[in-house]
């Protein structure tokens, strides 16, 4: 009934616009438009829109949580390697013992930056 309505109301003659544009065709008013979306939206939908924008935030925040666990694992294993590198290079060290303590009273300043105690 809407739509035969709607018909007959486009079909009634106009008389000559105001403006003088005649070529303009009459505007639709607000109440007439069918297509228009509802400004609310209905409670299952917001529902299913707030647990959907809630999945989407954990896997994110998993996505996150995994990218910083693997730089930490990167920085334990830089860190490993590191020590064993130190390690590796003392044991390549050939070394002189002192024996004799009144050498490091002759020795100069930069012989003594040298020294190392073990």
């Amino acid at each position: 009934m809407a739509a035969t309505s709607v018909e007959k109301i486009a079909k009634i003659p106009r008389g000559k616009p105001k403006s003088g544009r005649f070529w303009k065709s009459e505007g639709a008013k607000k109440s007439d438009m069918i297509s228009v979306p509802s400004l609310h939206s209905s409670w299952d939908k917001k529902r299913k829109k707030k647990a959907e924008e809630k999945n989407v935030k954990r896997l994110e925040n998993e996505l996150k949580e995994a990218a910083k666990r693997q730089r930490e694992e990167r920085k334990k294993l830089l860190e490993e390697r590191r020590q064993r590198r130190l390690e590796n290079e003392k044991k390549a060290q050939v070394v002189q013992v002192i024996t004799n303590t009144r050498k490091i009273k002759r020795m100069k300043k930069k012989q003594l930056r040298q020294v190392e105690k073990r």
